[in-house]
């Protein structure tokens, strides 16, 4: 695993070259390959190296980490064309790939505690450096606050660890338990921000509004993820207390579900209505975790692994329209369908997927999904019925009041893609539908 490093490492001052903004991309893309060629299916630690290691858990989400992060250097090409500061962007993209390739592979739950604060900062720099708008600040304040204010508990939970136990190591820890509810809570709550758990979600649509797309982009494609991950490490020695405790979280995510899909159908800033999504999408993923089932943890996994490349895509091509007519507005992005109508086709197969339409994997991780939680309690199928019909109105609705209507007279006749913005869509929308033909990679590794 340190070779993945030192790669990550040496792509620094390779930021700093003249003429290395795609070589840079290029390079993440070349290590995503490779890294391909190490599949190893195992529910137990491989590759070991002195403080790092990889399982199936782990190896899904670096794998999404990198693709992710080539894919946003790609999108950004206003960054390279304007010469907005692009040696200092490609150096911020490469740290916050390292930390998140360091966070997913950590053995050590400290180690893990450090990477997962760490990736707040180049987030933080992409946010107040490349966003649009005057409000990134109050954005990025309240993303650092929301997370750090929550993961204090988590650090002194860590603490309480190393200090009852003598060791650190998620292996070890395994076999571990802790029935105390005090501890549980600082364990979990940091992980609850990150998800975005419903009430505790208000930095996130801020966040992605106020973020350039690369932004957007890593922190809907991965940064979502860091939480439930977080969480199914975290609940292999916490399960007594889980039983305990799991269906307030439960609760609060279906109900919030629901509500949050009813907000997504009144936005009017095509940004906004993705990253509400994301939070109704992130609601039943962990509704799905609490139920500690084989079919709640798998289906978790693989939602999260489908919903970071479907959300990605989607801001991508939001941001398509945006450079093209200069606003998020849904009012003023209409009728596409006359003005671009080459992307249209991509705008519909990424809305389809956010609705989990076959054969994309979002929807294996909902079925499974959707068993656990029935399976759990019968009450729930009427949150889960209800937040399901609404997923499909605001993705019909995004899709339709996008594509149909007249366009907006300040806008030109006709605007097609370039090649690059549909290779953009075509690396987001290709995984996701070929991942569905190995399921098992996501469902056998329990």
């Amino acid at each position: 695993m340190l070779k993945y490093l030192l790669f990550m490492v040496f792509l620094m001052p390779l930021s700093f070259k003249k003429n290395s903004f795609w070589m840079v991309q290029n390079s993440i893309f070349f290590v995503s390959f490779i890294f391909v060629l190490l599949n190893f299916y195992s529910n137990y630690w491989m590759s070991i190296s002195y403080f790092m290691g990889c399982d199936v858990m782990s190896y899904g989400l670096i794998l999404l980490s990198m693709w992710i992060s080539g894919l946003m250097i790609m999108a950004s090409s206003l960054i390279y064309n304007s010469n907005n500061y692009r040696n200092f962007f490609l150096l911020n993209v490469v740290f916050l790939l390292l930390f998140l390739y360091l966070m997913f592979s950590s053995m050590n739950i400290f180690m893990f505690y450090l990477c997962f604060e760490s990736s707040l900062i180049p987030t933080l720099f992409l946010i107040l450096g490349w966003g649009y708008q005057p409000e990134r600040l109050q954005a990025g304040i309240y993303l650092l606050f929301y997370t750090l204010l929550a993961s204090l508990p988590m650090l002194l939970g860590i603490f309480y660890v190393y200090s009852s136990l003598g060791t650190m190591s998620f292996y070890l820890l395994i076999n571990m338990k802790i029935e105390l509810n005090l501890f549980y809570f600082c364990m979990i709550l940091a992980f609850l921000v990150k998800m975005p758990m419903f009430m505790v979600h208000l930095w996130l649509p801020k966040a992605h509004v106020e973020a350039p797309v690369s932004g957007s982009m890593i922190l809907a494609g991965v940064l979502l993820k860091l939480g439930g991950y977080g969480l199914l490490r975290v609940f292999s020695f916490l399960q007594f207390t889980g039983l305990k405790f799991n269906f307030v979280w439960m609760t609060i995510s279906l109900i919030g579900g629901v509500l949050v899909s009813l907000i997504c159908l009144r936005q009017t800033d095509l940004k906004a209505l993705i990253a509400y999504s994301s939070v109704a999408h992130m609601g039943i993923v962990l509704g799905g975790l609490m139920t500690m089932t084989y079919w709640g943890l798998c289906g978790s996994y693989t939602l999260m692994i489908a919903h970071g490349l479907c959300s990605s895509g989607l801001f991508s091509i939001a941001n398509m329209s945006y450079e093209r007519l200069g606003s998020r507005s849904m009012f003023i992005n209409r009728g596409l369908l006359n003005f671009m109508p080459s992307l249209a086709l991509w705008w519909f197969l990424l809305s389809s997927a956010n609705m989990a339409a076959p054969p994309t994997l979002n929807l294996l991780g909902e079925i499974s999904l959707l068993n656990s939680i029935v399976g759990w309690s019968w009450l729930s199928m009427l949150s889960l019925s209800l937040i399901s019909f609404f997923s499909a109105a605001y993705g019909l609705y995004l899709y339709s009041y996008t594509q149909h209507g007249s366009v907006y007279s300040g806008a030109y006749s006709s605007s097609n893609g370039k090649i690059r913005e549909y290779l953009i869509l075509f690396l987001h929308w290709f995984p996701l539908n070929l991942l569905i033909m190995s399921g098992e990679s996501c469902f056998l590794w329990l």
